[in-house]
């Protein structure tokens, strides 16, 4: 059967990152991870403490292989690892863990001036929250915008505030809303990050997520499965009596439908994460992300179905 889907190589059904990159650099692009030390109003206790309870203490940067050294150290480590893989590309630096705006304007100066007038760089992602983006900041980085491509990654998880609350997210999705609107009138490019599998969230409510996202200002978006890590509020919770998890088959389901839904033109820059074994609990069936991956491909086809295609 024939793939209409215009947003994808490789007869892919949804718009993918690899596709947007491609597109826009003719060339390998890479996501070379960072932690500019920074924290959350959820853990130092302007809003909260302890963080959201299923974020480890790395703040979701588990994988960088330069911990702890400066950024510019942490930049060459990690691209080394990109370099092994595909040499001879571009990159985006991408601070990922905790909230990256979330400080004052000339740390955040101090973050990104390594990086904005490298010409090996070809755009910059920067992980935050909704509740960490002053105007002052948000004027900033769209004045950067003149010179790289500038993505804002918002982490949402869910629109339902009651699984904001379980979660210790501190903000609201009104919040959020007011947010996207608020980057809407600048150049900055948005990804929306959206959490499959929270406990006790429900089918429907994971598809009312991408439901009430699918009509507001944003470019990309990050599907991910819960993963359950050793020593986070969640996994202690889990490990006295263990959480009802959906299974690999009504994940990949799950994620087919929320495709179905999303508006065409979002790039999908992830369908399920890359945990780390040393810290992870479960489900155990996420650490094989390439075979989720391809089963995902499969049904579509199998269904005939492409991203958008109950877009209403």
């Amino acid at each position: 059967m024939e793939n209409k889907f215009k947003y994808a190589f490789n007869e892919k059904r949804y718009h993918t990152f690899n596709y947007y990159l491609k597109s826009t650099y003719h060339c390998k692009v890479s996501k070379v991870i960072l932690d500019a030390g920074f924290t959350c109003p959820n853990r130092d206790g302007k809003k909260s403490f302890g963080g959201c309870t299923f974020c480890s203490d790395k703040g979701s940067g588990d994988s960088n292989v330069a911990l702890k050294e400066s950024l510019i150290n942490q930049y060459e480590a990690n691209k080394k690892v990109m370099d092994n893989k595909w040499p001879n590309g571009l990159y985006i630096p991408y601070f990922q863990s905790f909230s990256n705006t979330y400080g004052p304007l000339s740390k955040i100066k101090e973050m990104l001036e390594p990086f904005i007038h490298n010409d090996e760089v070809c755009e910059i992602a920067i992980a935050t929250r909704c509740d960490c983006l002053e105007d002052d900041v948000i004027d900033y980085l769209n004045s950067l915008t003149s010179i790289k491509t500038i993505w804002i990654e918002l982490g949402l998880q869910s629109s339902n505030d009651n699984t904001g609350k379980l979660t210790n997210r501190g903000h609201s999705f009104k919040e959020f809303v007011d947010c996207l609107y608020k980057l809407e009138k600048t150049n900055i490019k948005v990804c929306v990050h959206i959490l499959n599998g929270i406990p006790y969230e429900t089918t429907d409510d994971m598809l009312k997520t991408i439901k009430d996202i699918n009509h507001l200002p944003f470019d990309g978006i990050k599907i991910h499965m819960l993963h359950i890590i050793k020593n986070t509020k969640m996994g202690m919770l889990h490990e006295i009596k263990p959480f009802n998890l959906i299974s690999r088959d009504e994940y990949i389901e799950l994620v087919v439908k929320q495709l179905e839904l999303l508006k065409p033109e979002i790039v999908v820059q992830r369908l399920t994460g890359d945990p780390m074994k040393d810290n992870f609990l479960a489900p155990e069936w996420v650490l094989n992300k390439t075979t989720i991956l391809n089963d995902i491909d499969k049904l579509m086809r199998k269904l005939d179905t492409y991203q958008g295609s109950k877009y209403e």
